[in-house]
């Protein structure tokens, strides 16, 4: 069994228990080396599941936070080269499953396959790639993604044909990622009218657990996200805790308790 699943059998929705929290960081982001100290961090102070962002000087769906981070990266000296090399320990750092986020165009430069082979030797878990058409995936991509048993997540948003949702939840394996509104990250949300999509989610009855994510910032909007969910993913906020931290290991307990206590 996945890592990822067997984060979801732990916490199974509907039985009242502990809600799965997904915390988003940027590689190589405060500093070239943080990468290994702020996933340590994270699994040690509660976050379920580590969303790793692959920075690239354009990315699609994130926010000025985000894209500020991933540009501090960059200029850090982070490459994907660089950061499977930080990887390389990152079995003995944490037993948390471990998600790259990131865009097609540097993993097509870095070589597809030799990518997926490289990601499950550092023991990477699944990949979250948004500008991955759906066809692409099907025709090309998925077969090599399978191969080396990486799951591979899905985007959904409230603007998604029930139709596609079926489809992409039958693509998907690990969980589907509920993208809040057709917003980038880190914008302000009207959590009711999420409610009422993720309401709609639930009741398709879908195959893969399903996380919650732009627009999560603090307890109660995690809260909020998960009523009608498995559980929810925070990036932008935590982005900024570090920012203005001095410190990763104190940071990140002091913003994981806020959320979680």
């Amino acid at each position: 069994m996945s890592r990822i699943k067997e984060v979801f059998q732990k916490s199974p929705l509907g039985d009242g228990g502990k809600k799965v929290l997904n915390v988003y960081c940027t590689a190589g982001f405060p500093k070239l080396n943080s990468t290994l100290t702020v996933i340590k961090s994270l699994a040690e102070n509660g976050a379920d599941i580590i969303e790793l962002g692959m920075p690239y000087s354009d990315p699609l769906a994130d926010g000025p936070t985000i894209q500020a981070s991933s540009s501090k990266a960059l200029a850090n000296g982070m490459t994907i080269k660089v950061l499977f090399d930080q990887l390389k320990e990152l079995r003995s750092t944490t037993s948390a499953p471990v998600v790259l986020m990131g865009y097609m165009n540097p993993v097509l430069q870095y070589g597809f396959e030799k990518f997926c082979s490289d990601a499950a030797a550092v023991g990477i878990d699944g990949l979250i790639l948004p500008d991955l058409p759906e066809y692409e995936f099907e025709k090309e991509y998925g077969a090599i993604i399978k191969k080396y048993r990486l799951d591979f997540i899905f985007l959904v948003t409230p603007e998604t044909s029930d139709e596609r949702l079926k489809k992409l939840d039958e693509l998907s394996s690990g969980f589907l990622y509920a993208v809040s509104s057709s917003a980038t990250t880190g914008t302000e949300k009207d959590f009711e009218a999420v409610e009422q999509y993720l309401q709609k989610l639930q009741s398709r009855k879908l195959k893969n657990p399903v996380l919650v994510g732009f627009g999560i910032k603090d307890k109660s909007t995690f809260q909020s996200a998960s009523r009608y969910a498995n559980g929810a993913i925070i990036g932008t906020a935590y982005i900024k805790a570090l920012e203005q931290g001095n410190d990763i290991e104190t940071t990140t307990e002091s913003f994981l308790k806020s959320i979680l206590e």
